[in-house]
């Protein structure tokens, strides 16, 4: 067999479908987020100021099983200064982890909203961290 070919198909062909397959998941993916939230009523902020290489935790309090509402995150965040690498429901708290990857500042924001469908915020809350 050449090796120009894949199963009798010209390799450019081959690969041009697999790119597009690969984009077409992407795609997907990319429609599966959350609705965005909307405004943000007044919550606490807090800053926490560390190195790369060190973990944030973020404790938000679990709102009851049976109100429906639910912590998420409502902003962007820099990526390329923390990670999130866990999150855990901790005695009455939703605990969320970061690993500093990066110097810099960001902030984490959150909502809690009703479901992962509704773009209206009950409560906020920031979280500033700075990297140096």
């Amino acid at each position: 067999m050449d090796v120009s070919t894949l199963r009798g198909r010209p390799l450019v062909l081959a690969m041009a479908t697999i790119t597009t397959v690969a984009a077409l998941v992407g795609a997907g993916v990319a429609h599966a987020d959350s609705t965005p939230v909307g405004p943000l009523p007044a919550g606490p902020v807090s800053i926490t100021t560390t190195k790369p290489g060190q973990l944030v935790a973020v404790a938000l309090p679990r709102a009851s099983a049976s109100s429906g509402l639910v912590w998420r995150i409502a902003r962007r965040y820099d990526s390329t200064v923390v990670r999130q690498v866990s999150e855990a429901d901790v005695g009455r708290n939703v605990v969320l982890v970061f690993k500093v990857v990066g110097s810099g500042n960001t902030s984490l924001v959150f909502a809690l909203t009703r479901g992962d469908t509704s773009s209206k915020a009950v409560k906020a809350a920031t979280h500033r961290v700075r990297a140096a």
